[in-house]
């Protein structure tokens, strides 16, 4: 799992706000839209292969086909730790949108 999707989709929101504060943006907002689009996506797509990964080495593990525990509690670990970055980056994201509808024009 590439945590550094994540870390991506919430550049571009920081970036996207860089650019409303900057006299002449870099890019359009569609622009800026889609980017965020695509690396909000190319985000969840991952945190959910890191859940699929985690699942198949746990039925594995059940059927008595992998004999490696280590691996398969790292492995449900990792798809953990991804999903509850995703959560909070959520909560970030909600909060911070939040907070621009609440500023006055």
């Amino acid at each position: 799992m590439n945590m550094n999707t994540i870390g991506d989709a919430f550049s571009h929101i920081q970036a996207a706000s860089q650019n409303t504060i900057s006299a002449k943006p870099k890019t359009t907002p569609a622009e800026a839209q889609a980017n965020f689009a695509e690396s909000l996506t190319n985000a969840i797509n991952e945190v959910n292969e890191a859940k699929e990964q985690s699942n198949i080495k746990t039925e594995q593990l059940a059927k008595g086909e992998i004999d490696n525990l280590h691996d398969v509690m790292i492995t449900a670990q990792k798809a953990s730790i991804t999903l509850q970055t995703a959560v909070q980056i959520q909560g970030k994201v909600v909060d911070a949108y939040k907070e621009i509808s609440r500023m006055q024009v």
